[in-house]
């Protein structure tokens, strides 16, 4: 790994297109460091922890382009913060931090040198870009703590004397918000935790006031924009210098000052590496690489008593990353093969008149792809809770459906700002965003479409198709949690319908049963019933005569879906 040292002079008073370069890649790395800890800050208790994820993908994406740029200026920075952010914007909150950096880099793009005001002045643009991406924003999140970020340093910015009392006035503020989240929404409160966008903006910030003060950035993992597939050779295991993965919490006696924590920071760095190191008022959180890890425990409880240790023996999977390796690599060929077969079909695509209408949809699940391509759907996209498509996901399949009007099926409400996102970012065909929020809404749009009908006419037939339809999905939970006023236990049972969470149990027929009875009154027709990856036929058939017997007036449709996580995605129309 190819490491590049440089000193900065910095004079306290502005920054310029270097320094702030090397800010944003701190920032990036910062956030990349932390994401596993933001992605478990969810409170919605299904494997949807992603925030942190999303996050990642979107700045690093930026982060790769910086990375490239020999000697920028400020306006070819500005250039690939912004391209890079927006392009690869994933979820809600990718899509947010990519319009905060984009409002940021327009106010900053013209001018040599930032001062103080200038960086206030670019900071307030971010937010109103940002504020102004989302149709209902929400207090309580991300847009919360950029806000109060910008009004700080807009107090601050006349009267401050040097950058380093200024950006830890606006870091203060900003940790203070985070962390008043759970009184501004309510979720937060009952799952004790605070926001997680608003905790990876936090790490952006953190990370990027080291950057300022001159600490170490590795920019050798920015250096490409795709992700590469790291292959460690069967000597790399005499190079592992640390070979302990050690982890644990400390229950804190007392609050530790700052400067104790920066001592402990200091020991665990005199005896391993790969350190992160989180603390609050009561607990601290501690991963670190090793030789020694009883050291490392017996300092820890000097601060109070340890929960939740794990230690690893990497040498001993270093045998398991060599296979995981080879199958990457077969893998990578499948995709590539796959884009190749892509490439050829965009080809003959290409030599064909442009259709009137094309459709792009989001999936998961072979059976519901097969579904969807049964109704006409030109492409589709993989994603879902695990994995948003990002905005340049959802421009390249715009790229090749051969189409004057096309029609985006997101089915899934955090995928709807990105394919916004694309829509405006597209000129040369028309395309009309239907902001499914599930896959059972997008089904139904597809069979609302009408092919003898206008665009706009087929646009309002599509909406009322699946705005007349209640969809429910049946999934479990992965964490103890009190949500919409239900207490939920790890390993749950929950029926989740356009509301929230309707139905919690034991029993995964009792809990989809109970979770129809909100869907399902007496003008309701017809019950199509979705079964996933981790569900057989015959038990989706059983469950199919408990809804018959319970629902005598509804027809019962049973279709396999193939979908990961959710046992049932359901429709009542």
């Amino acid at each position: 790994m190819i490491r590049i040292e440089e000193e900065l002079v910095v004079n306290n008073k502005t920054i310029d297109a270097k320094i702030l370069s090397r800010m944003f890649l701190s920032g990036a790395k910062n956030l990349e460091a932390k994401k596993e800890w933001i992605n478990e800050l969810n409170v919605f208790p299904v494997p949807d922890g992603d925030t942190g994820t999303n996050m990642t993908l979107t700045i690093m994406s930026a982060a790769s382009e910086v990375g490239a740029l020999t000697d920028p200026d400020m306006e070819s920075l500005a250039k690939a913060i912004s391209s890079g952010s927006l392009r690869g914007a994933r979820g809600n909150s990718g899509v947010i931090l990519s319009q905060l950096l984009r409002g940021f880099t327009r106010g900053v793009r013209k001018l040599t040198d930032l001062d103080a005001p200038a960086i206030a002045a670019a900071m307030e643009r971010g937010v109103e870009t940002a504020y102004k991406a989302v149709m209902k924003p929400k207090e309580g999140t991300i847009l919360t703590v950029a806000r109060a970020a910008a009004d700080r340093a807009a107090e601050l910015a006349d009267a401050a004397e040097d950058l380093d009392a200024f950006f830890d006035g606006i870091f203060q503020h900003a940790e203070e918000t985070l962390a008043r989240t759970p009184e501004i929404l309510p979720v937060l409160k009952e799952a004790g935790v605070v926001d997680s966008g608003g905790q990876g903006l936090l790490e952006v910030f953190r990370g990027a006031i080291d950057g300022y003060h001159g600490k170490e950035v590795d920019y050798s993992q920015f250096e490409a924009a795709a992700p590469k597939i790291t292959k460690i050779s069967p000597q790399a295991e005499a190079d592992i210098k640390f070979g302990y993965c050690t982890e644990f919490i400390i229950l804190l006696e007392k609050p530790l000052p700052q400067d104790e924590i920066d001592r402990f920071r200091e020991f665990l760095d005199s005896i391993g590496d790969s350190i992160v190191l989180v603390a609050d008022d009561e607990i601290v959180k501690v991963h670190v690489h090793t030789n020694h890890p009883g050291q490392a425990f017996e300092r820890a409880l000097t601060y109070g008593q340890l929960s939740r240790m794990k230690i690893d023996n990497m040498r001993l999977e270093h045998q398991e990353k060599l296979i995981k390796d080879a199958e990457n690599e077969a893998a990578r060929q499948r995709q590539q093969e796959a884009e190749e077969e892509k490439l050829a079909a965009k080809e003959a695509a290409a030599e064909k008149p442009a259709k009137e209408v094309g459709f792009i949809a989001v999936s998961v699940g072979e059976g519901l792809t097969d579904i969807f391509e049964g109704l006409g759907v030109d492409y589709l996209i993989e994603g879902g809770q695990t994995m948003n498509p990002s905005t340049e996901d959802m421009l390249n399949a715009i790229e090749q459906v051969n189409a004057k009007n096309i029609f985006i099926l997101p089915n899934n409400k955090n995928i709807i700002l990105a394919a916004e996102q694309a829509r405006d970012l597209t000129e040369d065909k028309k395309i009309i965003v239907l902001p499914t929020k599930t896959i059972p809404q997008g089904i139904s749009a597809m069979i609302g479409y009408m092919p003898e009908a206008g665009v706009d006419e087929n646009e309002e037939n599509m909406k009322e198709a699946y705005q007349d339809i209640a969809s429910g999905q049946v999934t479990y939970a992965v964490r103890d949690t009190v949500i919409d006023g239900k207490e939920i236990h790890n390993g749950d049972i929950m029926g989740i319908n356009d509301d929230g969470i309707a139905a919690v149990g034991k029993n995964l027929t009792e809990t989809t049963l109970e979770l129809l009875s909100t869907m399902a009154d007496e003008d309701s027709e017809l019950i199509c019933l979705y079964y996933g990856a981790d569900v057989t036929k015959d038990d989706a058939d059983t469950l199919s005569d408990a809804i018959e017997d319970k629902f005598p007036e509804c027809e019962v449709e049973v279709n396999f879906g193939g979908q990961p996580i959710y046992y049932y995605m359901i429709s009542v129309e």
